[in-house]
Parts: C-alpha cells; structure tokens; sequence
C-alpha cells in the first residue's frame, strides 16, 4: 500500500472508531517535568533581532573551541510548557477524547501552572514537585539538561500514600490502556513493576492494553535494563504489552537482549523488533527512527514511513506522540500497519504545529498527506 493510500485509510479508520474513545479510559505516569524549549544565539544584530545555531556540530565546535578558556552563550526561550514523556503522551491522547488519568509529579501542594490546563482536561494525582528539563533545540537534534531531584519521590509507598491499593487496581481494571514510561530516569520504577506484577495485575478482569517506554537506558547498568526488560515481560501473562523503542533504544536493548544492533532500512527496523518481541514474548514491540516506524505482533511486521518536515517547530516531544498515536490504533483494534501510521501522523503534526491533534485535526491532516 502506498503512503498516500494507508494516511487515508488511516483517516478513515480513525473516523469510524473514534466514538470509542470517550469509553476508553487511559491511566499514565508516572513522571513530571517543566520543559524550557531553548534556542543558542548565533549571531545577534539588534535587541530584537537574532540569527539561531542550527546545528549540534557547530554548537560543539564553539564549545571545543572554548576549552581551556571560556565562553559565553545566549539562549533565547522560546516556550514553557509540560514536560516529562508521561504529560505529553497523556496530553495527546486526551486530546484524541480518551478519559484520562495521570500520576506522577506535577506539583506539591499545588499543580505547577504549566499543568494547570492539562489538569483541566484530565484527573491528575501529584505525588510531588515536578522535575526541570531545559531543551535546547537544533535542526538535526536537541540537548536536554535535566533537574531531577522530585524524582526521587516516585516510589511504590509514595504511591500508595496518594492512591490506595483497592483504588489503584481500580483503576488499572478501568483502563483501556495503562502506561508506565521514563523507567530510566524513574530510580523507583522497578521496585513499582514488582509490586504491580504482585499486587494488581493478577487480579484483573481483563488483559488490558499495557505500554512501557524505557526512555533513553544508556546511562543505567546493563543488569538493571536486563532486569526492568524480565519484569516487563512478566506483565504480558496478564496484560497486553507494547514495548515502545526509538532506534537507539531500540539498538540498546538488542543488545542487551544478545540480538546485536539494526541497519536504520525499514526490514532491518522490523526484523528487530520482531527479534525483540520473541525474546521478550510480548504482544507488541515498536520502534521509531526518525524518518520512519516499525512494529511486530502476532500477525507480522510492518514498516511505516513518516510524514517529514525540514524544519519542525518543535522536536521534544515528538516521540511521545508517536507513542499515544500507536496506542490510540492499538486500543481501537487498528492492524499494525494502520497503528503505526496513527502514530507517525500524531508525531508529524505535533511537530509541524506544536499542539496535539484532536480527532478531527488528524483525520484532515491524514487526508492531506
């Protein structure tokens, strides 16, 4: 099937089942972040008027260039808005009409501002100050400096201070999809899927939709990624698994996994997850380059390309909504093929206008690819 035609089947899929989504609830956490978007000063010729790094390479050549003196760089705010890969994937499929309820860490005693309309449009539980990431942004990439001290405060008795257990498997019970995501920067996540996979998961009426994102695990020791990668595989007895990758990720759990690493071709990305999914014996495992999507089940594989833009408005984020796009077709029984399209498109045109796309907004802008 050809981009053109799968966007619009996309389209029409998306058109004769999103009446479904107000019935299917979705719980996500567990995260929280105030993201600065960022922009380095190249040049600057007036007060009002200024000329942007766009690339990562020359940004490093300046910061080489400095070492062993000192150097001084202007960065030029741009946006503050929610952050953490749990608020933007949860704010997606919201907008999308999915009821949803997140728990993470957006504020103590009050909401930080930066929730306040995410907190309008679903039920949110804060277990405690959120954290800080300051985006600085290029054409081919962006740096994020992160601040993430409140969480620590992510932890299974925190957790149960703010929701009870007979209200937590409630709620899991509910949920049409549940999504737990950042288990790298989330120190207490492991301890949380033992205690789930324990406590709640048993007991559940229904295997229900389950989506897990690692979040960028390079900077934790290969036994706790070997370890976090055994638990999760522990909820597909009960539940219904979509491990979420970008290539990277993708690569690294490969190895983990002693599957070696992918060519960034659209059969090799498939292969791979297909290798993963078997190794894991999961539902489902997607991975997301850049230009393009892959993804295995039960039925098979496929392959996805993107809807690309040179010059995006906005990148951070743009994995999470292809995360909540995937879903949005995965709880709405979409084949693969039809799912990783919704996710593309969600990322394509968050990153085109910076807003999420309601149902209406993705249906035109499937048609128009």
């Amino acid at each position: 099937m050809s981009n053109a035609s799968l966007a619009a089947s996309a389209a029409d899929f998306l058109s004769s089942f999103a009446d479904k989504l107000p019935q299917s609830p979705s719980l996500v956490g567990l995260d929280g972040f105030v993201d600065r978007i960022l922009h380095v000063v190249a040049t600057r010729e007036n007060a009002d008027r200024y000329t942007r790094l766009t690339s990562m390479a020359e940004f490093g050549r300046r910061i080489t260039g400095a070492s062993g003196l000192s150097a001084n760089f202007e960065m030029v705010q741009q946006m503050v808005k929610l952050g953490g890969n749990g608020p933007i994937m949860a704010n997606a499929l919201s907008a999308y009409g999915s009821p949803v309820t997140y728990v993470g860490v957006l504020g103590s005693p009050n909401l930080h501002p930066v929730f306040e309309d995410f907190a309008r449009q679903a039920k949110v539980i804060s277990l405690a100050e959120p954290a800080y990431t300051d985006a600085v942004e290029f054409d081919d990439g962006k740096l994020m400096f992160g601040k993430h001290q409140s969480l620590r405060e992510v932890t299974w008795e925190n957790l149960l201070l703010h929701i009870p257990h007979a209200q937590l498997a409630d709620y899991f019970n509910k949920s049409a999809l549940v999504a737990l995501v950042n288990w790298t920067m989330l120190t207490g996540m492991t301890r949380i899927f033992e205690e789930l996979l324990e406590k709640v998961t048993p007991y559940m009426k229904e295997r229900r939709w389950i989506f897990f994102d690692l979040a960028d695990p390079a900077k934790r020791t290969r036994e706790d990624i070997a370890r976090a990668l055994d638990l999760i595989a522990k909820f597909q007895k009960n539940t219904r698994v979509i491990l979420g990758l970008n290539l990277q990720e993708g690569r690294q759990i490969g190895e983990v996994l002693g599957l070696g690493t992918c060519e960034e071709t659209h059969d090799s990305v498939a292969a791979h997850a297909a290798a993963i999914r078997a190794k894991l014996d999961l539902e489902t495992v997607v991975i997301h380059p850049v230009a393009f999507a892959a993804a295995a089940d039960a039925g098979g594989t496929a392959a996805v390309q993107g809807p690309f833009i040179e010059k995006p408005k906005i990148t951070t984020g743009a994995g999470d909504h292809f995360n909540a796009g995937f879903c949005i077709g995965r709880i709405l029984g979409a084949p693969l093929d039809i799912s990783l399209q919704l996710g593309v498109g969600t990322s394509g045109y968050y990153v085109r206008s910076a807003k999420s796309p309601n149902v209406e907004d993705m249906v035109a802008f499937l048609r128009s690819i």
